[in-house]
């Protein structure tokens, strides 16, 4: 490690704009709308860092500051000059100086304190350098979570019909007493519904009632075996 006394930071100058060398296989971009965005920024600002170069005027970090100086039509810009660095030093720093800084992050709620003070302040939250689809997210109202998923079981306490485990005795015995009622589900509701009809089957109006009699009763014994927990799958009886 280097002495404070020579660390490069501590030597600024100022160089020709045209005296700076730009590193030809620098694998970090700027687009238009980013070197605009420095440009901006030193326009409110000022100068705050200076470009880093090597003796040759080379740039090591400090490439869409260049391009905003050219933008801004300065003919000098300050520079430090990292003196005696060999070439791996040079070609390592200009990748470490962008993604050092791509990893640090952001304390959101604290962002969202610090930006609406900001505007609050009147200040343009343009040349914090976000965009607009960021901030729009960052400031958006928080949505209600989705309510969370109960089964039918969960709700009502019991498995529904289309659950229960139509080869258990108990199901295949009340299907047996329906038939025996003349209750033919699976036969539909088509065009042939008239020939299942209780008028057609029993003629007789004494013998249909008290067939229908039956069936209430038969009904109301299922609906009081299920609130007794009989003949749910899973559990009970």
């Amino acid at each position: 490690m280097e002495n404070a006394e020579d660390w490069a930071a501590y030597k600024v100058e100022r160089r020709a704009v045209s005296a700076l060398e730009p590193y030809a296989n620098n694998p970090r971009t700027h687009t238009d709308e980013q070197v605009a965005q420095i440009e901006a920024s030193i326009r409110e600002f000022g100068w705050t860092m200076p470009i880093l170069i090597d003796e040759g005027g080379g740039i090591i970090a400090g490439h869409g500051r260049l391009m905003a100086a050219k933008r801004l039509g300065a003919s000098e810009v300050p520079v430090i000059v990292a003196a005696g660095w060999t070439e791996a030093k040079k070609r390592a720093y200009v990748i470490a100086d962008n993604q050092l800084a791509m990893n640090a992050g952001w304390d959101e709620e604290l962002l969202r304190v610090e930006i609406g003070a900001l505007d609050d302040l009147g200040f343009d939250r343009a040349l914090l350098g976000f965009d607009d689809d960021y901030l729009a997210d960052l400031f958006a109202e928080p949505t209600e979570p989705d309510p969370p998923k109960v089964s039918l079981a969960e709700r009502f306490g019991l498995p529904p019909f289309s659950v229960l485990n139509a080869r258990e005795g108990w199901w295949q015995a009340r299907k047996a007493a329906w038939l025996a009622l003349g209750i033919q589900s699976e036969l539909g509701r088509g065009e042939n519904l008239l020939q299942f009809s209780d008028t057609i089957n029993e003629p007789d109006p004494a013998k249909r009632a008290k067939r229908k009699a039956n069936a209430k009763t038969a009904a109301r014994t299922f609906g009081q075996d299920l609130m007794r927990g009989e003949h749910v799958v899973g559990g009970g009886k």
